[in-house]
C-alpha cells in the first residue's frame, strides 16, 4: 500500500457565512449562518487521502484541551494515522465566508510545538509538507531519504520569505492564483529550477500546470451546487497524489484532481473526506484535460 506523510496544520475552527467580506469600517452584519468544525490545511489532505484509499499519516501539533479532542475526533478514519506534537493549546480560527468564495481567516490560537526529532522517512511514497515551521527540518530530511516531496503554497505572491524553502524543496508544488501577477513565469520558474510537475489552481476557472514536457490545462470539474470552497485546494492535491501513487499519466492524475476538488465544494466538511475513487473518476472523465 502507498504510503504518505502528511505534516503540518490541524485547527478547530469556526466558520461564519457572509454575502460579501466586510468593509473595513465599524459596521454591524448578520450572517447567513455559522458552524464549528475541522480546520487546517493539512487535516483536510489526510483526511481526503485517507477516503480516497490511501494510507496517511498525519503528523500535526494539538493541545491537551477540548479542541484537540474535537480534532481527534473528527480525524477518526481507518487509513488515517496520527502522531501528535503536543502543545499548550491546539489551533483555532474564526474564518468569514463570503458567497463568493473570497475568505478572511482571524487566528485566535497558532501553536508552536517544541522542536522535536525528526521523524524516519524511508520507504515512504511522497511526504506532504505544508506550511508550518515544524514542517522545515522534513524538508531536507525527505530530499536526503529519496522521498518525493509535495508542497502546497497556497497563495504565495512569489515574494514573500515564508514559503521559499518550500517552493525550493517542492517535487510537485501547488499554489494559487489568488496573489500571483504572472502564473506562467511562476510555473516555468519551478520547473525550471528543478520541480516535476507546478500547479496553480484558479477556482471555477480551473487550473494550469506545467512539466517538463509543457503546458496543461485543467477545466474545473461541473457540479450542480457549491456549498463551501473551504478546503477545495487541500482536496485538489490530494486527488493528483493519490492519481499519481495509483500510476495514471499526469493529464489523468489532474482530471482526478479537478474531481476531487469539484466534490470538496459540494460539502461544508473539509476537503472531500467522502470520495472514494469510483464516483472520483466518474466525475473526472467529464474533464477534458489538454497540453497546449
Amino acid at each position: 500500500m502507498p504510503r504518505v506523510l502528511v505534516n503540518g496544520p490541524a485547527s478547530w475552527n469556526t466558520l461564519i457565512r457572509l454575502p460579501a467580506l466586510p468593509e473595513p469600517r465599524s459596521q454591524t452584519l448578520f450572517a447567513s449562518g455559522h458552524h464549528d468544525g475541522l480546520g487546517g490545511t493539512s487535516a483536510g489532505k489526510a483526511l481526503t487521502l485517507a477516503a480516497l484509499g490511501v494510507d496517511v499519516t498525519l503528523r500535526t501539533a494539538l493541545g491537551d484541551d477540548r479542541e484537540g479532542g474535537l480534532v481527534r475526533e473528527a480525524l477518526a478514519q481507518p487509513r488515517l494515522s496520527l502522531v501528535v506534537q503536543p502543545v499548550g493549546r491546539t489551533e483555532r480560527h474564526v474564518n468569514l465566508m463570503a458567497d463568493d468564495g473570497s475568505r478572511v481567516s482571524l487566528y485566535l490560537e497558532l501553536p508552536a510545538p517544541e522542536p522535536g526529532p525528526v521523524p524516519a522517512l524511508g520507504g515512504l511514497d511522497a511526504a506532504v509538507l505544508d506550511l508550518a515551521d515544524h514542517s522545515r527540518p522534513l524538508l531536507a530530511a525527505a530530499r536526503a531519504a529519496g522521498v518525493p516531496v509535495w508542497c502546497d503554497v497556497h497563495d504565495d505572491d512569489g515574494a514573500g520569505t515564508y514559503p521559499r524553502d518550500f517552493v525550493a524543496a517542492a517535487d510537485v508544488l501547488l499554489v494559487s492564483a489568488a496573489r500571483l501577477a504572472d502564473p506562467r513565469a511562476y510555473l516555468s520558474d519551478a520547473v525550471a529550477r528543478g520541480c516535476r510537475l507546478a500547479v496553480c489552481t484558479d477556482g471555477a476557472a480551473g487550473a494550469l500546470a506545467r512539466d517538463a514536457d509543457g503546458w496543461i490545462e485543467v477545466p474545473a470539474a461541473p457540479v450542480a451546487a457549491v456549498v463551501d470552497t473551504n478546503g477545495a485546494g487541500d482536496a485538489f492535491l490530494a486527488g493528483l497524489l493519490s492519481g499519481v501513487l495509483d500510476g495514471l499519466q499526469v493529464e489523468d492524475a489532474l482530471a482526478r484532481a479537478s474531481a476531487t476538488g469539484a466534490l470538496a465544494v459540494t460539502t461544508r466538511a473539509l476537503g472531500a473526506p467522502d470520495a472514494t475513487i469510483p464516483a472520483v473518476d466518474r466525475l473526472a472523465r467529464t474533464v477534458t484535460v489538454r497540453r497546449t
